[in-house]
């Protein structure tokens, strides 16, 4: 957008609520405008890309949830023989 203005001394804002309104609304525009630029930098992934990482992902939670469900039942398990055990004895 050229000259960074955010630093000069010389800008006028007015000094009250619609010169800092207007400020924002400066700031605004010049960073849509920036998320715009970079957003044309960006280089997307394809549909086989996208494909395989959602996979991925789907799969990986798939076994975290096998992996947990285990744990628990195994924890579960044993918690209840050892407070039975302790009751007991």
């Amino acid at each position: 957008m050229g000259e960074d203005l955010s630093n000069r001394k010389d800008k006028d804002d007015g000094g009250g609520p619609l010169g800092q309104a207007i400020g924002f609304w400066q700031q605004f525009r010049r960073y849509a405008y920036e998320v715009k630029t970079e957003t044309k930098r960006v280089t997307w992934p394809g549909k086989q890309e996208i494909y395989g990482t959602t996979m991925m992902v789907i799969l990986t939670t798939f076994l975290f949830g096998i992996y947990f469900a285990i744990c628990d039942r195994t924890f579960g398990y044993v918690m209840k023989n050892l407070l039975d055990y302790l009751r007991h004895h």
